[in-house]
């Protein structure tokens, strides 16, 4: 058999469409509903779907009466506030593109995406940073005036037409505008139950940032499609407050990033979280050490995604369809993904590229301005993610790891994962992470880094991987670190390894 799950073809997506338009349809039947909450220790901003589709049209009145016309990009230096969901749809549903970027970046990192995308506003909140412009800017008080404009109606027109840009870490280390297309929150449908086991009763609560495409997508706009109630806490509330939210406005669902999970849970202390059925976790590989502490504190499963800004997530565990131990789970209907290798999909068993077919929906238009970018991405009717990853004749995807974290070790090609499972499993390490590191010219070695309460003997951790790792998969060198390097939502950053190596080895 060779690794190809084909989970039949996906409902076609109406014509003519609006993005913001679909994630807004149940409004007027629920109009008194809460949809979103944001969530403070001493109260909640409470709004109602009425109050939410008044606000995302009457911003696309405002922006439209600003001088802007269908068609024109909008660049969203905006934080993390309600505010952004808001700018966001109400830029699409005026036939807009928006471009939302982390508040995060830097000045010169901004001016670089400023000439890909050629906005033509942009909205700012201030401490945002930005360069200097000619560009109009509207702040974010402005902003917040125009929800009360009379409301817009919604611009129509072909699916397939440019929705938003976002941009992501490309594997030749610069990042890349990615163009979706109005049908990739059609395609997201695929998720309710692939996934989530969302229902309109749902109380969703997303540990993360509004300005974060993951909290946008899976804490916001799909909860919405549906008509179910978002919770998001307010950006204020710290990691270990999140429980007594979750408690106290009856989260049914919580989402976060792995890096989250593992803020919230203490050795042997449970959380008391009557109304939860399950957890999701999506953004970097879920270890097994934090589903199992999670089931142990909550009585209940995390069911996790894969997927990438190229076209959201598409391989998942499920409550109806849990993942099989070990492996991400497997696609979900509507979805056809493949593990290719050179000359196609391989077998069964075999490792290969995670790949999904070029027909489906989710999937981008393509990398702006980068044709060649674009089609290096395709083999054949195939898109390749650049993670690898093996099939079993279930379905079930095991992940492997990024083509590019692979790391090379005499000759034979290892993945981080396998060595950090066996290294977290210690009981004196926290957390763990590897690398290979050039040590002199052509020669790579892999180099453990890890926290904990206290440094440990390099021979007992030696002693401890030689008993449970082949010999050319175990670690040259082991640092204890007070952090390992992560990015703003939580996400391990193997790269930034190098440098703290570099630091050890010039104080030897």
């Amino acid at each position: 058999m060779t690794a190809l799950f084909d989970q039949g073809p996906p409902p076609p997506c109406p014509h003519p469409f609006n993005l913001a338009a679909h994630v807004l349809g149940r409004a007027n039947a629920v109009p008194d509903k809460i949809a979103l909450a944001v969530l403070g220790l001493a109260e909640a901003d409470c709004w109602s779907y009425a109050r939410l589709k008044a606000a995302v049209l009457g911003t696309a009145t405002g922006l439209l009466q600003a001088g802007l016309r269908p068609g024109d990009r909008v660049l969203m230096r905006l934080g993390n506030t309600v505010e952004f969901p808001i700018a966001y749809l109400g830029a699409i549903a005026a036939g807009l593109v928006p471009i939302p970027t982390s508040s995060q970046l830097t000045a010169p990192e901004v001016t670089g995406i400023l000439a890909t995308t050629t906005p033509a506003m942009i909205l700012r909140a201030q401490g945002v940073a930005c360069p200097e412009t000619d560009l109009p800017i509207l702040d974010e008080a402005a902003l917040a005036a125009l929800r009360e404009r009379p409301p817009a109606a919604y611009a129509m027109g072909d699916p397939e037409r440019l929705a938003y840009i976002i941009y992501t870490s490309g594997t030749s280390g610069s990042a890349r505008a990615v163009g979706h297309a109005h049908r990739a929150i059609w395609a997201r449908q695929m998720m309710f139950q692939g996934w989530y086991g969302l229902r309109a009763d749902d109380r969703l609560c997303h540990a993360g940032a509004f300005n974060w495409t993951y909290t946008l997508g899976t804490g916001l706009m799909d909860p919405w499609t549906i008509g179910a109630t978002a919770l998001i806490p307010a950006p204020d509330v710290t990691p270990d407050q999140i429980p007594l939210l979750l408690k106290r406005h009856d989260a049914t669902i919580f989402a976060a990033a792995p890096g989250v999970y593992r803020k919230l849970l203490k050795p042997g202390e449970r959380l008391l979280l009557p109304h939860l059925r399950h957890g999701l976790s999506a953004g970097e590989k879920l270890s097994d050490a934090i589903r199992q502490h999670w089931q142990e504190a909550t009585g209940t499963a995390i069911h996790e995604a894969y997927g990438m800004s190229e076209c959201s997530t598409f391989i998942s565990g499920s409550p109806d369809h849990p993942a099989a131990p070990g492996t991400l789970g497997r696609p979900q209907t509507g979805r056809r993904v493949a593990i290719l290798g050179e000359s196609g999909p391989v077998a069964t068993g075999a490792p290969g590229t995670i790949a999904i077919h070029r027909s489906d929906p989710g999937l981008m238009l393509g990398y702006l301005g980068a044709p060649e970018a674009t089609a290096e991405k395709y083999q054949g009717e195939w898109f390749l993610t650049g993670d690898q990853g093996a099939m079993d004749e279930s379905g079930q995807i095991s992940y492997l790891g990024r083509a590019d974290d692979m790391m090379n070790a005499g000759g034979y090609r290892v993945s981080p994962l396998e060595v950090e499972a066996v290294l977290n499993s210690h009981p004196g390490i926290t957390q763990c992470a590897v690398t290979d590191i050039e040590v002199k010219e052509d020669a790579r070695l892999i180099m453990a880094f890890y926290t904990g309460p206290e440094p440990l003997a390099s021979a007992t951790l030696d002693a401890f991987a030689r008993d449970r790792l082949a010999a050319y998969k175990c670690p040259r060198g082991f640092f204890h670190v007070a952090a390992l390097p992560t990015g703003a939502n939580g996400k391990l950053l193997r790269r930034a390894l190098r440098p703290i190596y570099e630091a050890r080895h010039d104080q030897a």
